[in-house]
C-alpha cells in the first residue's frame, strides 16, 4: 500500500481514530483518541489568555499526569501530603465535585522529575482508572465511591514507572515494563479480576501503550519498550510480533495513523565519567559506590538490582557495562502494521539524530510528524519518507518540555514547563500563531473537547473557549 495514499485518506479522520471504539467526541485518556492528541471537533480558541478567554479555572493538587474527559466530568490525580489523590471536577463549571484520597504504602525509587502520580488516568465515560505506581489500580464510579482496588508491586523501574492505563476490547490494559519481570496484563473494568498477564523482554520504558485493528485480523495492542516495538493479542495478551531496532529510552508514546506506527525514542553517545558519580557519593574514597552512599539515586540503585544485592558496590566495571546496554543513537521510526512479513519489511523508514531526554511523544497531522524538544525546538517531517521539512524555535517558549503536542482544526498546542503556550498553525512549513503566559509551571499534555483546551499547571485547572 502507498504512504502517501494511506496517510491522504486518514487525514480527514484523524490520527488513529478509526482504530477504536471510542468516540471521536471523547479524551478519555493519555492524549485522547488512542494516544493521537489530535480532536477532529471545531471551534476551539487560536489563542488562551488568563485573563480573556479561560472559561475558568479552579484549584487541583499538584501533579504531572494529564486530565482526562468525560461527557460531564474532568479526571486528575495528584500525589499531596503524602497521599494519593482523585479528584472530579464539573466540565461546565470546573467545580470540584469530589476527591478520594490513597495511603502511600511504599516509596520506589524515581527520578526527581519523574512524579507519584505520573500516570494519567482512563475512563470509559462514567467510572475512572486509576494507577498509583507505589499503590496499584483503582476505580471509582462517576459519585467518587470505589467500585474496587488491586494493589499491584513493588516495581523496579531505574526512572520509575510512567505509562498510562488504556482501554481496550473491553479491558482494562497496563504496561509495566522495569529492569526486571516486564509484563502487559489486562483486567476486567467492571470488577478489577486479573484476564491476562504476559510476560515481556523488554527492560525499562515509559511509553503508553495503543491499540490496533488489522483489516483481517483480532485488535493488537502496541507497545513501545527498551530496543523494540511489539504487539500483543488484546483478547489474550500473546506477543503476536515483535519489531527491533528502537532506542533504548522510551519515554514518548507511539502514534498510529491507519496502518503506519510512528515511534520515537533516544540513546546515549556513550557513559557518563564514573568519576563523576564517585566525587558525588564515593564518600570513603574505595572507589567504589556503597548502597549506603549513593542512597535513593535511581540510577545506581538499578545497577545494584542487576547485580541481585545491594550489599554489593557498584564498580567501574558494572558502570560500563549498564552503559553498552543504553548506547545508540536517538531515532524516530515509521513501522508498517498489519500481516507479519518480517522485522525488515515492516520499516518504511528510520530517521538517526541525536536528540537526548525527549519526552514529549510525538504528533502526526496531515501526512507530517512533528517533535518538539527542549529549548522549545519544533520539528517537522515528512510522514512518508522521513525527512525534515522544518526546524525552528519557537522563540516565545524556549523552555523545557514534558508535555505531549495535541491539535484541532490544524492548530498545534503546545505547553512548556515554564508555562508558556505557544499555538502553531500546521503545515510542512508551520508557523506560530502566538504564546501566552500561564504564570505556572505545566508538565500535563492539555485535553481538547467540545471547543475547550483544557490545561493543568502546577496548582489550577484551566478550561479555555468558550
Amino acid at each position: 500500500m502507498n504512504i502517501r495514499l494511506t496517510l491522504a485518506v486518514l487525514a480527514s479522520i484523524s490520527a488513529g481514530l478509526l482504530t477504536g471504539h471510542l468516540s471521536a467526541q471523547e479524551w478519555s485518556r493519555f492524549r485522547g483518541p488512542n494516544g493521537s492528541g489530535v480532536s477532529m471537533e471545531a471551534d476551539f480558541p487560536a489563542s488562551l489568555s488568563r485573563d480573556g478567554n479561560a472559561a475558568w479555572r479552579t484549584p487541583v493538587r499538584p501533579g504531572k499526569s494529564s486530565p482526562v474527559l468525560s461527557r460531564r466530568h474532568v479526571f486528575t490525580v495528584a500525589f499531596d501530603d503524602g497521599q494519593f489523590y482523585t479528584q472530579c471536577f464539573d466540565r461546565a463549571s470546573g467545580r470540584r465535585l469530589w476527591e478520594r484520597a490513597e495511603p502511600r504504602p511504599r516509596r520506589a525509587p524515581a527520578h526527581r522529575f519523574n512524579d507519584a502520580a505520573a500516570a494519567t488516568p482512563v475512563t470509559d465515560g462514567e467510572n475512572v482508572y486509576v494507577f498509583f505506581k507505589d499503590l496499584g489500580l483503582i476505580s471509582y464510579d462517576a459519585a467518587g465511591e470505589r467500585r474496587w482496588a488491586v494493589p499491584l508491586g513493588p516495581f523496579h523501574n531505574n526512572m520509575g514507572l510512567a505509562a498510562s492505563p488504556i482501554l481496550a476490547d473491553g479491558l482494562l490494559i497496563l504496561q509495566i515494563d522495569q529492569t526486571s519481570g516486564s509484563y502487559l496484563a489486562a483486567f476486567d473494568p467492571a470488577t478489577g479480576k486479573q484476564a491476562w498477564k504476559v510476560a515481556r523482554a523488554e527492560g525499562d520504558s515509559w511509553a503508553t501503550p495503543v491499540h490496533f485493528t488489522p483489516a483481517d485480523g483480532p485488535r493488537a495492542i502496541l507497545t513501545a519498550g527498551s530496543g523494540q516495538f511489539g504487539a500483543h493479542a488484546a483478547k489474550d495478551g500473546v506477543r503476536l510480533w515483535s519489531q527491533p531496532g528502537l532506542s533504548p529510552a522510551l519515554v514518548a508514546s507511539p502514534v498510529v495513523v491507519g496502518d503506519i506506527a510512528f515511534v520515537f525514542g533516544y540513546g546515549y553517545e556513550g557513559p557518563a565519567p564514573f568519576g563523576d558519580a564517585l566525587a558525588k557519593y564515593d564518600r570513603n574514597g574505595d572507589g567504589m559506590l556503597q548502597a549506603e552512599e549513593f542512597g535513593e539515586d535511581a540510577w545506581l540503585l538499578q545497577l545494584s538490582r542487576e547485580e541481585g544485592d545491594l550489599e554489593s558496590p557498584v564498580t567501574l566495571e558494572e558502570w560500563i557495562e549498564a552503559y553498552r546496554k543504553i548506547t545508540a543513537p536517538s531515532s524516530l521510526l515509521a513501522i508498517r502494521l498489519g500481516k507479519d512479513e518480517g522485522a525488515q519489511s515492516r520499516i518504511l523508514w528510520r530517521l538517526e539524530r541525536n536528540f537526548i531526554g525527549v519526552v514529549p511523544s510525538p504528533l502526526v497531522l496531515d501526512g507530517v510528524v512533528y517533535i518538539v524538544r527542549n529549548g522549545g525546538i519544533l520539528t517537522s517531517y515528512d510522514a512518508e519518507t522521513g525527512r525534515i521539512l522544518k526546524t525552528g524555535r519557537l522563540e516565545s517558549a524556549v523552555g523545557a518540555y514534558s508535555a505531549s503536542p495535541v491539535s484541532a482544526e490544524g492548530r498545534i498546542y503546545l505547553a512548556s514547563e515554564d508555562g508558556q503556550v505557544t499555538i502553531v498553525q500546521a503545515g510542512r512549513e508551520w508557523m506560530v500563531l502566538g504564546s501566552s503566559d500561564l504564570g505556572e509551571p505545566v508538565f500535563a499534555t492539555p485535553a481538547l473537547l467540545a471547543g475547550r483546551v483544557y490545561v493543568r499547571t502546577a496548582s489550577a485547572l484551566y478550561a479555555f473557549g468558550k
